[in-house]
Protein backbone atom coordinates (compact mmCIF):
# COMPACT_ATOMS: atom_id res chain seq x y z
CA UNK A 1 0.00 0.00 0.00
CA UNK A 2 0.82 3.87 -0.83
CA UNK A 3 2.10 6.11 2.10
CA UNK A 4 -0.68 8.07 3.96
CA UNK A 5 -0.77 11.95 2.83
CA UNK A 6 -3.95 12.88 4.83
CA UNK A 7 -4.67 12.49 8.68
CA UNK A 8 -8.05 10.83 8.62
CA UNK A 9 -9.30 13.33 10.66
CA UNK A 10 -8.46 16.38 8.49
CA UNK A 11 -11.65 17.67 7.19
CA UNK A 12 -12.15 16.93 3.26
CA UNK A 13 -15.05 19.02 1.89
CA UNK A 14 -17.33 17.17 -0.96
CA UNK A 15 -17.72 19.75 -3.87
CA UNK A 16 -13.73 19.92 -4.19
CA UNK A 17 -12.88 16.32 -4.12
CA UNK A 18 -15.50 16.00 -6.74
CA UNK A 19 -13.64 18.17 -9.07
CA UNK A 20 -10.38 16.48 -8.43
CA UNK A 21 -12.15 12.81 -9.12
CA UNK A 22 -12.93 14.58 -12.54
CA UNK A 23 -9.90 15.92 -13.37
CA UNK A 24 -7.95 12.85 -12.68
CA UNK A 25 -10.32 10.29 -14.39
CA UNK A 26 -7.46 9.30 -17.18
CA UNK A 27 -4.99 8.87 -14.11
CA UNK A 28 -7.31 6.63 -12.47
CA UNK A 29 -7.79 4.61 -16.33
CA UNK A 30 -3.78 4.35 -16.51
CA UNK A 31 -3.30 3.31 -13.17
CA UNK A 32 -6.13 0.75 -13.27
CA UNK A 33 -7.00 1.57 -9.45
CA UNK A 34 -7.98 3.86 -7.16
CA UNK A 35 -4.85 5.70 -5.53
CA UNK A 36 -4.23 5.76 -1.57
CA UNK A 37 -4.26 9.49 -1.17
CA UNK A 38 -7.78 9.64 -2.75
CA UNK A 39 -8.64 6.84 -0.60
CA UNK A 40 -7.06 8.54 2.38
CA UNK A 41 -9.70 11.29 1.05
CA UNK A 42 -12.14 9.17 1.38
CA UNK A 43 -11.61 7.98 4.69
CA UNK A 44 -11.36 11.61 5.61
CA UNK A 45 -14.77 12.04 4.36
CA UNK A 46 -15.86 9.42 6.22
CA UNK A 47 -16.61 6.76 3.50
CA UNK A 48 -15.22 4.09 5.54
CA UNK A 49 -16.67 4.85 9.00
CA UNK A 50 -20.45 5.42 8.62
CA UNK A 51 -21.90 2.41 8.22
CA UNK A 52 -19.59 0.85 11.23
CA UNK A 53 -21.21 0.24 14.28
CA UNK A 54 -20.94 3.29 16.52
CA UNK A 55 -19.38 1.05 19.80
CA UNK A 56 -16.05 0.62 17.13
CA UNK A 57 -16.40 4.43 16.28
CA UNK A 58 -18.75 4.04 13.68
CA UNK A 59 -20.49 7.28 12.49
CA UNK A 60 -24.05 6.05 12.48
CA UNK A 61 -24.78 6.94 9.29
CA UNK A 62 -28.12 5.77 7.37
CA UNK A 63 -28.36 3.36 4.36
CA UNK A 64 -29.70 6.58 2.09
CA UNK A 65 -27.01 8.95 4.10
CA UNK A 66 -23.94 6.46 2.09
CA UNK A 67 -25.70 5.72 -0.76
CA UNK A 68 -26.42 9.40 -1.85
CA UNK A 69 -22.51 9.76 -1.04
CA UNK A 70 -21.80 6.96 -3.45
CA UNK A 71 -24.18 7.94 -6.21
CA UNK A 72 -22.47 11.81 -6.09
CA UNK A 73 -18.91 10.37 -6.34
CA UNK A 74 -19.89 8.03 -9.08
CA UNK A 75 -21.11 11.00 -11.20
CA UNK A 76 -17.32 12.35 -10.51
CA UNK A 77 -16.19 9.16 -11.31
CA UNK A 78 -17.39 5.54 -11.87
CA UNK A 79 -14.24 3.58 -10.49
CA UNK A 80 -13.63 6.03 -7.85
CA UNK A 81 -17.51 5.11 -6.38
CA UNK A 82 -17.03 1.53 -7.46
CA UNK A 83 -13.93 1.45 -4.99
CA UNK A 84 -15.63 3.77 -2.22
CA UNK A 85 -19.22 1.73 -2.15
CA UNK A 86 -17.11 -0.88 -0.34
CA UNK A 87 -17.39 1.24 2.51
CA UNK A 88 -20.37 -1.05 3.15
CA UNK A 89 -18.30 -4.02 3.69
CA UNK A 90 -18.32 -3.76 6.98
CA UNK A 91 -20.74 -5.72 6.81
CA UNK A 92 -19.32 -8.33 5.08
CA UNK A 93 -16.87 -8.79 8.25
CA UNK A 94 -20.41 -8.38 10.58
CA UNK A 95 -20.76 -11.99 11.08
CA UNK A 96 -16.96 -11.86 12.85
CA UNK A 97 -16.30 -12.99 16.77
CA UNK A 98 -17.02 -9.41 18.39
CA UNK A 99 -13.51 -9.77 20.09
CA UNK A 100 -12.35 -10.40 15.97
CA UNK A 101 -14.07 -6.90 15.31
CA UNK A 102 -12.87 -5.63 18.58
CA UNK A 103 -8.95 -6.45 17.38
CA UNK A 104 -10.20 -4.83 13.64
CA UNK A 105 -11.07 -1.61 14.48
CA UNK A 106 -8.72 -1.25 17.36
CA UNK A 107 -7.08 1.50 16.01
CA UNK A 108 -10.16 3.37 14.71
CA UNK A 109 -12.86 2.93 12.51
CA UNK A 110 -11.65 3.80 9.04
CA UNK A 111 -10.55 0.28 7.81
CA UNK A 112 -11.14 -0.26 4.01
CA UNK A 113 -12.17 -4.28 3.44
CA UNK A 114 -12.08 -6.02 0.34
CA UNK A 115 -11.70 -9.11 -1.27
CA UNK A 116 -12.69 -11.37 -3.68
CA UNK A 117 -15.24 -14.84 -3.19
CA UNK A 118 -15.45 -17.24 -6.20
CA UNK A 119 -14.25 -19.60 -6.68
CA UNK A 120 -14.31 -20.69 -2.81
CA UNK A 121 -11.12 -22.75 -3.08
CA UNK A 122 -11.03 -25.96 -0.72
CA UNK A 123 -8.87 -25.34 2.79
CA UNK A 124 -7.27 -27.70 4.73
CA UNK A 125 -7.93 -27.32 8.52
CA UNK A 126 -5.00 -27.07 11.08
CA UNK A 127 -4.77 -26.33 14.76
CA UNK A 128 -6.58 -23.08 15.57
CA UNK A 129 -7.46 -22.40 11.79
CA UNK A 130 -7.63 -23.19 8.25
CA UNK A 131 -4.27 -23.09 5.74
CA UNK A 132 -5.85 -21.20 2.38
CA UNK A 133 -3.97 -21.48 -1.17
CA UNK A 134 -6.02 -20.19 -4.53
CA UNK A 135 -6.86 -17.47 -6.47
CA UNK A 136 -9.95 -15.35 -6.77
CA UNK A 137 -11.07 -13.00 -9.58
CA UNK A 138 -12.60 -9.34 -9.19
CA UNK A 139 -11.20 -8.04 -6.10
CA UNK A 140 -12.09 -4.61 -6.01
CA UNK A 141 -10.21 -1.97 -4.52
CA UNK A 142 -7.54 -4.45 -2.78
CA UNK A 143 -4.50 -2.46 -4.10
CA UNK A 144 -5.56 -0.01 -0.73
CA UNK A 145 -7.22 -2.61 1.69
CA UNK A 146 -6.35 -3.04 5.77
CA UNK A 147 -7.67 -6.27 5.74
CA UNK A 148 -8.65 -8.68 2.75
CA UNK A 149 -10.97 -11.57 2.33
CA UNK A 150 -11.54 -14.95 0.39
CA UNK A 151 -13.53 -17.06 0.00
CA UNK A 152 -13.06 -21.03 1.24
CA UNK A 153 -14.37 -24.04 0.83
CA UNK A 154 -14.40 -25.54 4.02
CA UNK A 155 -15.11 -29.82 3.90
CA UNK A 156 -18.61 -31.11 5.17
CA UNK A 157 -19.39 -27.02 5.77
CA UNK A 158 -23.23 -26.98 3.79
CA UNK A 159 -25.19 -24.06 3.23
CA UNK A 160 -25.78 -21.47 0.33
CA UNK A 161 -23.42 -18.51 1.31
CA UNK A 162 -19.88 -18.58 1.06
CA UNK A 163 -17.16 -18.68 4.46
CA UNK A 164 -14.72 -16.03 4.56
CA UNK A 165 -11.16 -15.99 5.67
CA UNK A 166 -10.18 -12.31 6.39
CA UNK A 167 -6.20 -11.49 6.80
CA UNK A 168 -3.47 -8.85 6.37
CA UNK A 169 -2.83 -7.55 2.92
CA UNK A 170 0.75 -8.77 3.04
CA UNK A 171 -0.18 -11.83 3.45
CA UNK A 172 -2.14 -11.48 -0.01
CA UNK A 173 -0.74 -11.03 -3.81
CA UNK A 174 -2.30 -8.71 -6.53
CA UNK A 175 -2.14 -9.97 -9.39
CA UNK A 176 -2.85 -6.83 -11.54
CA UNK A 177 -4.90 -8.68 -14.02
CA UNK A 178 -7.80 -6.06 -14.53
CA UNK A 179 -8.09 -5.13 -18.29
CA UNK A 180 -12.00 -4.36 -19.44
CA UNK A 181 -13.90 -1.78 -21.29
CA UNK A 182 -15.46 -0.60 -18.03
CA UNK A 183 -15.08 0.37 -14.63
CA UNK A 184 -11.44 0.03 -15.31
CA UNK A 185 -9.93 1.97 -12.53
CA UNK A 186 -11.07 -0.28 -9.72
CA UNK A 187 -8.55 -2.16 -9.67
CA UNK A 188 -10.37 -5.27 -9.22
CA UNK A 189 -7.17 -7.22 -9.84
CA UNK A 190 -6.74 -11.30 -9.33
CA UNK A 191 -6.02 -12.53 -5.60
CA UNK A 192 -3.67 -15.02 -5.16
CA UNK A 193 -2.80 -16.65 -1.30
CA UNK A 194 -0.30 -19.08 -0.90
CA UNK A 195 0.14 -20.87 2.30
CA UNK A 196 -1.09 -18.52 5.07
CA UNK A 197 -3.25 -20.27 8.18
CA UNK A 198 -5.90 -17.87 8.65
CA UNK A 199 -7.23 -18.24 12.44
CA UNK A 200 -10.88 -19.67 12.76
CA UNK A 201 -11.87 -16.87 14.49
CA UNK A 202 -11.00 -14.51 11.49
CA UNK A 203 -13.57 -16.99 9.38
CA UNK A 204 -16.96 -16.33 8.94
CA UNK A 205 -19.92 -16.82 6.39
CA UNK A 206 -20.35 -13.66 4.46
CA UNK A 207 -23.98 -12.82 4.71
CA UNK A 208 -24.74 -14.36 7.89
CA UNK A 209 -26.61 -12.66 11.27
CA UNK A 210 -24.23 -10.11 12.41
CA UNK A 211 -22.70 -10.40 16.31
CA UNK A 212 -23.20 -7.37 16.80
CA UNK A 213 -26.17 -5.66 16.98
CA UNK A 214 -26.72 -2.04 15.37
CA UNK A 215 -29.02 -0.58 12.56
CA UNK A 216 -26.68 -0.57 9.25
CA UNK A 217 -25.70 -4.72 10.92
CA UNK A 218 -29.30 -5.68 11.23
CA UNK A 219 -29.96 -3.89 7.39
CA UNK A 220 -29.49 -7.04 5.29
CA UNK A 221 -25.95 -7.61 3.77
CA UNK A 222 -26.48 -9.11 0.44
CA UNK A 223 -29.32 -6.43 -0.81
CA UNK A 224 -26.76 -3.44 0.38
CA UNK A 225 -23.91 -5.38 -1.60
CA UNK A 226 -26.48 -4.59 -4.66
CA UNK A 227 -27.76 -1.30 -4.20
CA UNK A 228 -23.97 0.07 -3.08
CA UNK A 229 -22.59 -1.09 -6.70
CA UNK A 230 -26.18 0.01 -8.72
CA UNK A 231 -26.21 3.54 -6.79
CA UNK A 232 -23.16 3.51 -9.16
CA UNK A 233 -25.12 3.23 -12.27
CA UNK A 234 -27.31 5.90 -11.07
CA UNK A 235 -24.24 8.39 -10.59
CA UNK A 236 -22.72 7.61 -13.96
CA UNK A 237 -26.31 8.20 -15.89
CA UNK A 238 -26.61 11.48 -14.31
CA UNK A 239 -23.52 12.17 -15.46
CA UNK A 240 -24.18 11.60 -18.96
CA UNK A 241 -27.48 13.54 -18.95
CA UNK A 242 -25.50 16.51 -17.78
CA UNK A 243 -23.34 15.82 -20.60
CA UNK A 244 -25.39 15.56 -23.53
CA UNK A 245 -26.81 18.72 -22.20
CA UNK A 246 -24.32 20.40 -22.55
CA UNK A 247 -23.42 19.48 -26.09
CA UNK A 248 -26.60 20.04 -26.96
CA UNK A 249 -26.52 23.80 -25.95
CA UNK A 250 -23.49 24.67 -27.49
CA UNK A 251 -23.40 22.36 -30.70
CA UNK A 252 -24.45 23.51 -34.05
CA UNK A 253 -24.83 21.15 -36.69
CA UNK A 254 -21.94 21.31 -39.55
CA UNK A 255 -25.05 20.52 -41.81
CA UNK A 256 -26.98 24.01 -41.37
CA UNK A 257 -29.26 21.73 -39.67
CA UNK A 258 -31.17 22.88 -36.08
CA UNK A 259 -28.84 22.66 -33.05
CA UNK A 260 -29.47 19.21 -30.99
CA UNK A 261 -31.25 21.53 -28.27
CA UNK A 262 -33.74 22.92 -30.87
CA UNK A 263 -34.82 19.12 -32.43
CA UNK A 264 -37.85 18.29 -31.04
CA UNK A 265 -36.42 14.70 -31.09
CA UNK A 266 -33.69 15.59 -28.49
CA UNK A 267 -35.92 17.77 -26.49
CA UNK A 268 -38.43 14.39 -25.99
CA UNK A 269 -35.41 11.81 -25.49
CA UNK A 270 -34.15 14.02 -23.09
CA UNK A 271 -37.33 14.66 -21.09
CA UNK A 272 -37.54 10.73 -21.86
CA UNK A 273 -34.11 9.86 -20.32
CA UNK A 274 -34.87 12.06 -16.98
CA UNK A 275 -38.23 10.90 -16.02
CA UNK A 276 -36.85 7.09 -16.64
CA UNK A 277 -33.35 8.05 -14.22
CA UNK A 278 -35.51 10.12 -11.63
CA UNK A 279 -38.56 7.23 -11.42
CA UNK A 280 -35.86 4.61 -11.10
CA UNK A 281 -34.02 6.44 -8.47
CA UNK A 282 -37.13 7.19 -6.57
CA UNK A 283 -38.13 3.80 -6.14
CA UNK A 284 -34.66 2.31 -4.58
CA UNK A 285 -34.49 5.51 -1.91
CA UNK A 286 -38.37 4.78 -1.09
CA UNK A 287 -37.62 1.13 -0.70
CA UNK A 288 -34.26 1.78 1.41
CA UNK A 289 -35.54 4.34 3.73
CA UNK A 290 -38.70 1.83 3.97
CA UNK A 291 -36.26 -1.21 5.21
CA UNK A 292 -33.73 0.95 7.21
CA UNK A 293 -36.77 2.52 9.35
CA UNK A 294 -37.43 -1.66 9.79
CA UNK A 295 -33.85 -1.91 10.94
CA UNK A 296 -33.84 0.73 13.56
CA UNK A 297 -36.80 0.08 14.98
CA UNK A 298 -35.54 -3.52 15.11
CA UNK A 299 -38.49 -5.07 13.01
CA UNK A 300 -38.55 -8.19 11.13
CA UNK A 301 -37.13 -7.58 7.55
CA UNK A 302 -38.77 -9.68 5.55
CA UNK A 303 -37.99 -11.61 2.09
CA UNK A 304 -40.34 -9.79 0.51
CA UNK A 305 -38.47 -6.44 1.89
CA UNK A 306 -34.97 -7.53 0.71
CA UNK A 307 -36.55 -9.08 -2.94
CA UNK A 308 -37.94 -5.32 -3.24
CA UNK A 309 -34.59 -4.06 -2.57
CA UNK A 310 -32.87 -5.83 -5.01
CA UNK A 311 -35.46 -5.54 -7.99
CA UNK A 312 -34.56 -2.23 -7.08
CA UNK A 313 -31.62 -2.43 -7.55
CA UNK A 314 -31.53 -4.50 -10.65
CA UNK A 315 -33.84 -1.92 -11.80
CA UNK A 316 -32.00 1.53 -10.94
CA UNK A 317 -29.11 -0.60 -12.65
CA UNK A 318 -30.36 -1.65 -15.56
CA UNK A 319 -31.73 1.76 -16.12
CA UNK A 320 -28.25 3.62 -15.76
CA UNK A 321 -27.19 1.78 -18.37
CA UNK A 322 -29.98 2.91 -20.95
CA UNK A 323 -29.70 5.96 -20.19
CA UNK A 324 -26.05 6.49 -20.38
CA UNK A 325 -26.34 4.27 -24.03
CA UNK A 326 -29.00 6.59 -24.72
CA UNK A 327 -27.06 9.85 -24.08
CA UNK A 328 -24.21 8.41 -25.93
CA UNK A 329 -26.51 8.03 -28.95
CA UNK A 330 -27.76 11.75 -28.70
CA UNK A 331 -24.47 12.94 -28.85
CA UNK A 332 -23.93 11.64 -32.62
CA UNK A 333 -20.53 11.79 -34.01
CA UNK A 334 -19.47 13.84 -31.03
CA UNK A 335 -19.04 10.76 -28.75
CA UNK A 336 -17.21 8.79 -31.18
CA UNK A 337 -13.84 10.06 -30.74
CA UNK A 338 -11.66 8.77 -28.69
CA UNK A 339 -11.39 9.64 -25.04
CA UNK A 340 -14.65 11.08 -24.67
CA UNK A 341 -16.57 11.30 -21.57
CA UNK A 342 -19.54 9.87 -23.30
CA UNK A 343 -17.19 6.38 -24.07
CA UNK A 344 -16.43 6.23 -20.14
CA UNK A 345 -19.92 6.83 -18.95
CA UNK A 346 -21.74 4.27 -21.10
CA UNK A 347 -18.82 2.23 -20.45
CA UNK A 348 -19.10 2.41 -16.68
CA UNK A 349 -22.82 2.11 -16.97
CA UNK A 350 -22.96 -1.43 -18.68
CA UNK A 351 -20.42 -3.17 -16.85
CA UNK A 352 -22.28 -1.85 -13.76
CA UNK A 353 -25.69 -3.74 -15.12
CA UNK A 354 -23.62 -6.87 -15.69
CA UNK A 355 -22.34 -7.21 -12.54
CA UNK A 356 -23.98 -10.73 -11.12
CA UNK A 357 -25.67 -8.61 -8.75
CA UNK A 358 -28.06 -7.08 -11.20
CA UNK A 359 -27.96 -9.03 -14.16
CA UNK A 360 -31.01 -10.10 -15.90
CA UNK A 361 -31.09 -13.37 -13.71
CA UNK A 362 -31.91 -11.12 -10.85
CA UNK A 363 -35.52 -10.42 -12.70
CA UNK A 364 -36.80 -14.16 -11.73
CA UNK A 365 -35.10 -14.57 -8.70
CA UNK A 366 -36.85 -11.26 -7.71
CA UNK A 367 -40.34 -12.56 -8.99
CA UNK A 368 -39.47 -15.93 -7.20
CA UNK A 369 -38.73 -13.74 -4.01
CA UNK A 370 -42.21 -12.15 -4.54
CA UNK A 371 -44.36 -15.20 -4.65
CA UNK A 372 -42.40 -16.52 -1.61
CA UNK A 373 -40.75 -19.62 -3.70
CA UNK A 374 -37.31 -20.71 -3.17
CA UNK A 375 -34.51 -18.34 -4.24
CA UNK A 376 -31.11 -19.22 -5.10
CA UNK A 377 -28.60 -19.24 -2.49
CA UNK A 378 -27.53 -15.38 -1.89
CA UNK A 379 -30.52 -14.20 -2.93
CA UNK A 380 -31.99 -12.04 -1.68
Amino acid sequence: MGVATLKVDEPVALEPLLAELRSRRDEFQKLRHIPQDVIDKFKALGVYRGLVPEQFGGAGWSARRFMELIEEISAADGSAGWVASFGFATKYISSLPPGTLSEIYANGPDIVVAGAVFPPQPVEQVDGGYRVNGRWGFGSGSMCADIIGAGIRVEGEKGGLPRMAWMPPEQVTIDQTWNTMGMLGTGSHDLVVKNVVVPEHYTAIRGAPSTVDCASYRYPSMAMAAQVLAVVGLGVAREAIDEVVAIASKKNSITGAPSMADRPGFQIALAQMEAQLRSARAWFYEETDRVWDKAVAKEEITVRDQGLLRLASTQAAKTGADVARRAFELAGTTGIFAGHPLQRYLNDALVVAQHAFMNDGTWQSGGQALLGMQTPPGYP
